[in-house]
């Protein structure tokens, strides 16, 4: 028998140990930026960006394993998981790591969910839920970023890192769009099933 979902704290649950999680992994952001552009530490920022992008699932299991599910959680997390994405293609194609077309299709892709949440919740659907599929695209997609900065900015790196940074990149696009095509998909079996109709009292 499957354990069931953890109840959501009441409120907002702002000072849960996984909020603090979300929180530091969210000030690694800038701290990334600040590491690519204005000096020469690109190890650490790969690290960083690494760890950062690497634990996202972290914060969930800390809320489901400590009773800490909370409505910020669930907005946060989610939105430092698409910041990191966003920020990283910004960074990288700045910088001539990607080439933009790249970062364009990654992102309609992100558009094209975003859409759908946003069609979902008009109807008064709640979102799928995440399945390991889009777990394990996201999981690549991010590890191809630092060893991408590790593989053109990092002397003597390229050899092994090039390679490895792009078979992370475009196996996880291709999951990542696989990933969307299965969400879209529960999305419109949710909208095809018919409401159940309220019982009327006799």
């Amino acid at each position: 028998m499957s354990k069931p979902a953890a109840a959501p704290l009441p409120g907002w649950g702002v000072w849960t140990w996984p909020n603090l999680v979300t929180a530091v992994r969210l000030l690694g952001i800038p701290l990334v930026c600040y590491l690519l552009l204005a000096t020469q530490y690109y190890w650490q920022a790969a690290i960083i960006l690494a760890v950062g992008g690497g634990t996202d699932w972290v914060d969930g299991q800390l809320a489901r394993r400590l009773g800490q599910v909370s409505k910020l959680g669930r907005l946060l997390d989610p939105f430092v998981d698409r910041l990191y994405i966003l920020s990283s293609l910004l960074m990288l194609t700045f910088l001539g790591l990607l080439p933009w077309l790249f970062a364009a299709v990654v992102l309609l892709r992100d558009a094209v969910m975003v859409s759908m949440v946003v069609v979902l919740r008009w109807h008064g659907y709640a979102p799928p839920q995440v399945h390991f599929l889009g777990k394990c695209a996201t999981a690549m997609v991010f590890m191809s970023f630092p060893v991408l900065v590790i593989a053109g900015l990092v002397a003597d790196a390229d050899a092994w890192a090039t390679p490895l940074g792009w078979a992370l990149a475009w196996w996880g696009l291709g999951l990542y769009w696989l990933a969307a095509v299965v969400y879209l998909r529960q999305a419109a079996r949710v909208m095809r099933a018919p409401r159940p109709q309220p019982s009327v009292p006799a």
